[in-house]
């Protein structure tokens, strides 16, 4: 048995299957399998069996999982404080953001992290959704993620901590017949050229749910951003209307090219932090953290 087999042991419970592993690790399918063969053989137990949809632990895969994954994390703990005991210095924090995170949440609390923690770097992933955030967190090779927090989202194998609640907006030009509303609704949607979060993402099946449960599927002519930011500048281009979150870098930006429209009846949008386990973070991550919490939520 090897920290390896455990490692990817771990990751194949979390994400329930093979190829899914395979692909975040570079390899074959048969060499994630050989790590999960070596642990049975040793062990004496299957650990997973296969569904029509991928595989999952045995009851006895379950034991093993939980006791691995306390025990990478607890590890990987231990060597950050050794690491900065070798050193000296503060250590470092590793966060998995999406495209945009930066601009418009963290910006102003990185500034004053730097000044208040000059020996603790900051190191930045950005992945292209929340979902792949959670991926490299889960993987270890993160300390935080900051992610959107759907209420129906698979957050197996880590902790999520909610920041702030945001509200839905219509981005459109102050020439636009609807510049000149307070505030919409579905039924105005439904005259709209929408630009909306794609469907994979957290924040884009909240706008499907919505969008369907009020009897208005998806036009030939919607247009799909890969972030927030995109859809702005489409909808600044006058390429449509841009259905994005009120995100606090975009209230606090000037911009003369669109109105923000509030848009009524969509559940908002929470965001926030994930961690595979909070009491194991670093002094550094958790103050991060907290910086950013502050920052955000206008504390």
């Amino acid at each position: 048995m090897t920290l390896d087999d455990l490692k990817v042991f771990v990751m194949v419970c979390e994400a329930r299957n093979l190829s899914a592993v395979a692909r975040e690790m570079n390899c074959t399918q048969s060499a994630v399998s050989q790590h999960v063969r070596r642990l049975e053989k040793e062990i004496g137990l299957p650990l997973m069996e296969r569904q029509p949809r991928g595989v999952v632990p045995t009851p006895a895969g379950r034991i093993l999982q939980r006791a691995a994954a306390d025990s990478l994390t607890a590890l990987a703990e231990g060597m950050r404080l050794l690491e900065e005991l070798r050193t000296g210095h503060g250590g470092g924090v590793v966060i998995a953001t999406g495209a945009t995170t930066i601009r418009n949440f963290l910006g102003p609390a990185i500034k004053d992290f730097n000044g208040a923690f000059p020996d603790v770097g900051l190191e930045f992933h950005t992945e292209r959704s929340s979902g792949r955030c959670l991926d490299v967190l889960r993987a270890g090779s993160v300390d935080l993620a900051w992610v959107t927090i759907a209420p129906d989202g698979d957050v197996q194998g880590v902790e999520l901590r909610p920041v702030v609640s945001l509200e839905w907006v219509l981005a459109v030009r102050p020439d636009d017949p609807l510049a000149r509303e307070t505030a919409l609704c579905a039924e105005d949607l439904a005259r709209t050229r929408l630009i909306r979060p794609p469907a994979g993402t957290s924040s884009g099946r909240q706008v499907e749910h919505y969008l369907g449960a009020h009897g208005l599927p998806p036009r030939a002519t919607t247009t799909r951003a890969t972030d927030w930011d995109t859809a702005l500048l489409l909808a600044e281009l006058g390429l449509g209307h841009a259905l994005i979150p009120a995100v606090p870098g975009l209230r606090d930006q000037s911009r003369d090219g669109v109105r923000l429209i509030p848009v009524t009846g969509i559940p908002s949008l929470d965001v926030g932090w994930a961690a595979r386990q909070w009491s194991a973070l670093s002094p550094s991550a958790r103050e991060f953290a907290a910086t950013v919490a502050r920052h955000v939520a206008g504390g």
